[in-house]
């Protein structure tokens, strides 16, 4: 088929219109803050192998591994016109387990045995079980996160005896039975149907306007244009072997840092990533599974291209990804992965970024914070006698570029939600936030500065179980081209003293402690946690 540019561009914009929608209809029709608030989803269009097309521009941790639940649904299920597949299995598709993925065929004609498309959607839930309330444990084995889904349907359409569209209740009662706020977990997962739906009749629009033919074959137009624009980009990187190393603070029970390393080859049009040396998993839930390096990978890549291309399948076309098996960037069951996705994902971008900047130290910029601080909170809420389950993570500092200082208080790399605003966390939860605001002077110096983190203290008001997943609270992102690296993060717990306190001081004063960055406590009303964001490295020496 000829591509016509103007067409082209059509079905460009089309394309990545529906994805958009599909996260607009996710936002407004969510019921967690998490959804609403956070905007911590991701959306996108496949075609019928499950390639994608188009996505939305929403969370790179979940858009590069999505690709893989889609086809895990693909061979999981016999999915027919109507059917909704859910998953979360971070070994059969998914990331973590609080991300729930939705996947839907859409087929074109009555009479069609295959989907001509799919389109899915990834949420994470506030609570999906698991032994600590919102389901971020510091945990030894996947078992403790959480309700493990594999590909099942969560809707019936045609050809299974029912009506199109009617929800599993078995499955439906199954997921809602395992979690500590069901009615929330009810309505993300409504509102993630929802999106797929909007999604379906969207496409069906596309092909009743514009014809099968046509439809599918700039879909793979666009995947072909992306994949050329892509190795033009990695054409100008220099051939050769370009290496770098970094490592996680510890795994949350062994207090030794975990290493990352990376061999990037470039040859050609052509550039593989090998994770070889890269240390083994770990006891801990920092584990990442392929997906999320293979995602990690993807995103660094796409950030050298200048043009406006979609995000798509030809990003992966010219890439090989080697991570070997059991090793902490493709962990295999029964390890721990909560805080692959969040945190190791975020070590595996600075990685391939410092590899990529020791062949273009020009174009790629210092580390950014390095972490998503995730912190969850849960208990009964006073105010209504309900169980309460919240999660969410916290900007940082930006790492600086040459002639650019980083940008402050914001999400980086592998995450691309909101900051919840406060308004927000002291309606839902029974939380008082007594300190937000930008931690002064924690990025690092250099030509260019780094961003500044953020300090965010709350108060509980109630009896509540906290977990923290941080990192870079002991290895600072870096700098590059001589700049200074950011300021570590930092925790700490902020208690009354009592008559029975030792030492000088005098009850009723405070006492601080500082927290590791990984660890699960229970804090009693009036505790404060104060959580202090790393800032972004420098880029380039000052002159003295």
């Amino acid at each position: 088929m000829r591509i016509h540019p103007v067409e082209f561009e059509v079905f460009k914009n089309l394309y990545l219109a529906i994805a958009e929608e599909m996260g607009v209809t996710l936002c407004r029709t969510g019921f967690s803050p998490n959804i609403k608030e956070r905007l911590d989803y991701s959306c996108a269009v496949y075609d019928a192998d499950g390639e994608t097309i188009a996505q939305g521009d929403h969370m790179p941790v979940h858009l590069g591994a999505m690709p893989l639940s889609v086809r895990a649904a693909i061979d999981s299920v016999d999915m027919r016109a109507g059917d909704i597949v859910v998953l979360n299995d971070p070994f059969h598709g998914g990331t973590h387990l609080p991300d729930i993925t939705l996947v839907s065929p859409v087929f074109i004609g009555a009479k069609d045995r295959t989907p001509t498309f799919y389109v899915a959607n990834r949420a994470h839930h506030s609570d999906v079980g698991g032994m600590s309330p919102g389901s971020m444990p510091v945990a030894r084995e996947i078992y403790q996160e959480g309700l493990i889904i594999p590909p099942v349907r969560l809707v019936r359409g045609q050809g299974h005896g029912s009506r199109e569209g009617a929800i599993d209740q078995a499955v439906w009662s199954m997921i809602l039975a395992n979690v500590r706020t069901p009615d929330e977990r009810a309505g993300d997962l409504s509102a993630q149907i929802a999106a797929n739906r909007v999604a379906e009749r969207r496409l069906l629009d596309v092909v009743r306007k514009y014809g099968k033919t046509r439809a599918v074959g700039y879909a793979r137009g666009l995947q072909d244009y992306t994949e050329r624009v892509v190795r033009a980009a990695i054409r100008k990187i220099p051939d050769g072997v370009y290496e770098f190393a970094d490592a996680l603070d510890n795994d949350g029970f062994r207090n030794a840092p975990v290493h990352i390393r990376a061999a990037l080859t470039i040859r050609g049009a052509h550039a593989t990533v090998d994770f070889t040396g890269s240390d083994p998993q770990v006891e801990g839930s920092v584990n990442a599974n392929f997906a999320i390096t293979l995602s990690a990978c993807l995103y660094a890549f796409r950030c050298l291209v200048e043009e406006d291309v979609l995000y798509n399948a030809g990003v992966a076309r010219p890439l090989t990804v080697i991570a070997p098996p059991g090793s902490i960037v493709n962990a295999e069951r029964p390890s721990a992965v909560a805080g692959g996705n969040v945190e190791t994902s975020q070590r595996i971008t600075d990685v391939v970024l410092g590899a990529l900047g020791r062949a273009l130290p020009e174009r790629v910029p210092a580390a950014s914070q390095g972490t998503m601080n995730n912190i969850t909170l849960g208990g009964v809420d006073p105010r209504t006698g309900a169980r309460f389950a919240y999660y969410e993570t916290m900007g940082g500092g930006m790492g600086a570029r040459l002639g650019m200082d980083g940008l402050s208080g914001v999400h980086t790399h592998m995450s691309n939600t909101r900051n919840t605003p406060v308004e927000a966390i002291e309606h839902y939860l029974p939380v008082r936030i007594t300190r937000y605001g930008l931690r002064r002077h924690s990025g690092g110096a250099g030509t260019s500065r780094g961003g500044d983190g953020i300090v965010r203290e709350y108060e509980m008001l109630t009896e509540t179980s906290v977990t923290l997943l941080s990192d870079r609270r002991e290895r600072p992102p870096y700098g590059a081209e001589g700049g200074e690296p950011g300021a570590c993060g930092r925790n700490t717990l902020i208690r009354k003293r009592d008559a029975g306190d030792a030492g000088r001081e005098k009850a009723g004063r405070e006492k601080e402690e500082r927290l590791p960055g990984k660890v699960q406590l229970t804090l009693q009303a009036g505790d404060r946690l104060r959580i202090e964001t790393p800032g972004g490295g420098g880029y380039g020496r000052r002159a003295r």
